[in-house]
């Protein structure tokens, strides 16, 4: 009976342990200047929130964009409004802004009449803009001939000569003013609904924001005040009702007021109105609030 090689195995084992050891702890393999595109989910996010984060210091929507595009994401809008949804579910409000201010202006760079601001950067000083304008050259005048009178020298004081320079006049260049771009106009309320459907939960308070292309907006502030309290509440946290819905539950009989921390007009006077149903029943209703940029 032919014997079993085990000392064959014994070293293969061996040496497939020496090489992982060696591989993985000794000297594991390194990437060096990958581009962004391979890089895991979770560190694209950091990517994003880096680049949200410099267009909210600097305004250079370009650079942004050129930015954006090395992560191969389809769509780097919905791509930013999907991060700025799970940061606001993490309790990471100031970053959610960030990505959804991004978000905002990638979308209104579509948009007719929307023209956003460019600026520039530069890793030494930074110099403005500059734009001279010069004097347009004289015309040609014509030449006459004309006796040249004969001058009479007169004595000269010493103490009376002045020696003058011609004055040089140099156009003075002034720098242009370039705006700071901005997030849009205030929110304007369009249509506050009374909402009576036994299927939703009693006193709904709903929320839909939109901006000026007619396309919801994920990450808006709301708050709601009423006369002993105040809560907050966002866009986007149910993304199967579109993501710029948002809604609360209204208590019965308290008036309350609500706003967009964006700016917005004022819903004031909000009650949880008092419905019926084809029996006879009662039961509360809910409003139903939106908004958009004009």
């Amino acid at each position: 009976m032919r014997r079993f090689p085990w000392d064959l195995l014994l070293t293969l084992v061996i040496g497939v342990g020496i090489g992982l050891a060696y591989a993985w702890v000794i000297s594991p393999w390194r990437v060096f200047d990958s581009d962004p595109v391979a890089l895991r989910a979770d560190f694209k996010d950091q990517f994003r929130s880096a680049i949200a984060a410099s267009y909210q210091a600097t305004g250079n929507l370009p650079r942004s964009q050129a930015r954006l595009s090395l992560l191969g994401d389809s769509d780097s809008g919905a791509a930013l409004n999907s991060e700025a949804q799970r940061m606001i579910a993490s309790g990471e409000f100031t970053q959610a802004d960030q990505l959804a201010a991004l978000a905002l202006a990638l979308e209104n760079e579509n948009v007719p009449g929307v023209l956003p601001t460019h600026t520039s950067e530069s890793s030494g000083t930074v110099e403005p803009e500059t734009v001279a304008t010069l004097p347009a050259p004289p015309e040609e005048l014509p030449f006459e001939l004309t006796e040249t009178p004969e001058i009479t020298e007169a004595p000269i004081d010493a103490t009376q000569v002045v020696e003058t320079q011609p004055v040089v006049t140099n156009p003075t260049l002034r720098p242009t003013w370039t705006p700071i771009p901005t997030l849009g106009v205030p929110f304007s309320l369009i249509a506050q609904d009374t909402v009576c459907d036994t299927t939703f939960p009693e006193g709904l308070l709903q929320v839909i924001v939109f901006n000026s292309a007619r396309r919801q907006v994920t990450g808006a502030k709301i708050i709601v005040s009423w006369e002993n309290g105040e809560d907050q509440f966002f866009t986007g946290l149910k993304p199967e009702l579109g993501n710029g819905y948002a809604d609360f539950v209204m208590s019965p009989n308290i008036t309350y007021t609500l706003r967009l921390a964006a700016g917005s007009d004022i819903a004031e006077g909000l009650i949880a109105p008092t419905c019926h149903t084809p029996s006879g029943e009662t039961f509360l209703g809910g409003i139903k609030l939106t908004f958009q940029q004009p």
